[in-house]
């Protein structure tokens, strides 16, 4: 059963940075796209970042050019570098194989942005 522990979440202003870290129990964890999800209070979750197998990367259009998602295959670990944050960005982060796997979601970690 593959896990994930999201970490990093914090209370910042608007304009700010915070890396979120997640870490995988897999040990095939270099052969999966890896993905940050986020769920907003009353909306359902979206996939806004993802890294593919050999590093090419996609994101959301509302993030893209403020967040970076990057993955440690040695350390089976993900981040997800944010910069420029919004209120809108306010969420529970996730991170994900994708497509997800349904049994494997954690705990996420809470990124609440301030005006």
């Amino acid at each position: 059963q593959v896990q994930f522990v999201e970490s990093g979440g914090a209370l910042v202003q608007a304009g700010g940075s915070l890396r979120l870290s997640c870490a995988a129990s897999v040990t095939t964890f270099s052969n999966y796209a890896m993905g940050w999800y986020r769920q907003a209070p009353g909306k359902q979750r979206e996939l806004v970042a993802t890294i593919l197998t050999g590093g090419s990367t996609r994101y959301v259009d509302s993030v893209k050019g403020r967040f970076t998602i990057s993955r440690d295959n040695a350390k089976n670990t993900v981040y997800l570098q944010m910069n420029s944050l919004k209120p809108e960005d306010t969420a529970v982060y996730y991170c994900n194989m994708v497509p997800s796997r349904a049994r494997s979601w954690g705990q996420g970690t809470q990124v609440t942005v301030s005006s």
